[in-house]
């Protein structure tokens, strides 16, 4: 097949979720020093989940939310939107860190997710978040022994899983690519922009103050008493303070060794027809991934599109966050390659918008949460792609230890025992470079790398 070219420039590079829904206007930033019970520091889902949550526990306390941008405008408002019941990145990965608390992390997920429902019901949040289930498909032999093993792995642990072979499979996406798959039905999708929207709007009326384009440049901590919020132009005295930042830079010096910024890219479709999807043989609503390391996921929009996303990783050196680093021509040529290599029938269906956003990945690829400062900061991260519902369960976790409280999420290992360090560059973009090119070599061949294998008896957990 020949190289499909540039992207098209009629393509937006606005995410499609911020394009095509009627976003609120933004808020105003904060102008003049005012004093609060808490502070949260970030309005993407974790802040505002964290926000929503105190507020509603103590519906008298003043709660403010700092958005350096408008909320939802970074990884909340750029994601595919699928939502996993999953708090350890899966069955697999959580097998690898906490196998004897396994079942236990499994039931809390489970519990989240059907509080996460529950909440958006409560609060009239209409993100069209609907029951699909998940489809992965296995590309080379040896991912379709994993799926299968992680099939009877499910089975043990009361998982809902089904291996389905070459010819099953194909009832659920009828593709070049796939020689087996995994179904599993507890998998929901939403509109992520659609999410954000609701839960600022479900803040606003309980009572939470927000400043949008607001920047907090800096955290001043006393031994005792207030900490400074310092933004440009205010300054906030703050009873406690909640970090939900994700990968941006740290207000928090030790949290820049447990979180790397790895920038992940999307395409979007126009919309398509049916008997288009119908020559794919994707009838049904459900989510689709590969089981590759550097894998895929895509998935219909509400529209009739076909949202194409993940494959390149993108670690930027010095941990480098910037607007134009969300435009990858390279990457959008190699996602533009792979779906004309999967779906050979929609060869010629042109891309509408190409973007990125940026994850917070920790070393072991799922979330954590602690506090600082005597109990006065709290902060909650690492959810490395799979936060959709994940950050509520981050959010409430961090609000119990700002409380104090010994709760059933406070006392989980993910939350106890924070992921190992990562060491600072040259070193960590060794390592990430490395890591990538074992991982795709692992994609082809099946073995896995003498470093991959160093990673894994180190707890690091890297894989899809």
């Amino acid at each position: 097949m020949s190289d499909p070219g540039p992207t098209p420039v009629a393509a937006s590079t606005t995410p499609f979720w911020l394009d095509c829904n009627d976003r609120p206007p933004p808020l105003p930033p904060l102008t003049e020093d005012i004093s609060a019970d808490l502070v949260v520091i970030g309005g993407g889902y974790t802040g505002l989940w964290t926000a929503l949550h105190a507020k509603e526990s103590r519906p008298d306390a003043d709660v403010v939310l700092i958005e350096r941008d408008t909320c939802g405008a970074a990884a909340s408002g750029r994601n595919g939107g699928m939502c996993s019941p999953s708090l350890t990145h899966g069955l697999g990965n959580g097998i690898q860190h906490w196998p004897r608390d396994i079942d236990t992390l499994l039931r809390r997920g489970h519990e989240n997710f059907t509080a996460f429902q529950r909440d958006l019901d409560r609060y009239g949040i209409d993100c069209g978040f609907v029951h699909t289930g998940k489809l992965s498909i296995a590309r080379q032999p040896w991912q379709s022994d994993a799926l299968a093993a992680e099939a009877r792995l499910s089975a043990r642990h009361g998982e809902r899983a089904e291996f389905l072979d070459h010819d099953a499979v194909r009832k659920y996406l009828n593709t070049p690519a796939a020689l087996t798959g995994l179904f599993q039905p507890d998998y929901a999708l939403l509109d992520p922009a659609r999410l954000a929207d609701g839960l600022r709007e479900a803040c606003l009326r309980l009572g939470v103050r927000i400043a949008e384009n607001t920047t907090v440049q800096r955290l001043e901590v006393p031994s005792t008493g207030h900490v400074r919020v310092h933004t440009g132009q205010a300054m906030v005295r703050a009873g406690q303070v909640a970090l939900a930042t994700g990968a941006f830079t740290s207000l928090l010096r030790r949290l820049r060794y447990r979180v790397v910024p790895v920038y992940d890219y999307a395409l979007v479709t126009e919309p398509l027809t049916a008997a288009q999807f119908a020559s794919i043989g994707w009838t049904g609503e459900h989510a689709c991934t590969d089981a590759a390391n550097q894998f895929h996921y895509f998935r219909k929009t509400p529209d009739g599109r076909m949202l194409w996303g993940g494959y390149d990783a993108i670690y930027h050196y010095g941990g480098k966050t910037a607007d134009h680093l969300t435009n990858r021509p390279a990457t959008f040529r190699t996602l533009k390659r792979t779906f004309r290599a999967t779906f050979p029938a929609l060869d010629d269906v042109p891309f509408t918008h190409s973007w990125g956003g940026v994850i917070d990945m920790s070393s072991n690829f799922t979330l954590f949460a602690g506090t600082a400062a005597r109990g006065r900061i709290g902060y909650a991260a690492g959810f490395t792609g799979l936060g959709v519902v994940a950050t509520r369960f981050g959010a409430l976790a961090m609000l119990d230890l700002l409380a104090g409280r010994h709760t059933a999420r406070t006392t989980l290992p993910m939350i106890r025992r924070k992921p190992l360090p990562l060491p600072t560059d040259p070193l960590r973009w060794i390592g990430v470079t490395v890591t990538r090119r074992g991982l795709a070599t692992e994609d082809t061949t099946g073995r896995r790398s003498p470093w991959l294998h160093i990673l894994d008896r180190a707890g690091v957990g890297f894989g899809s």
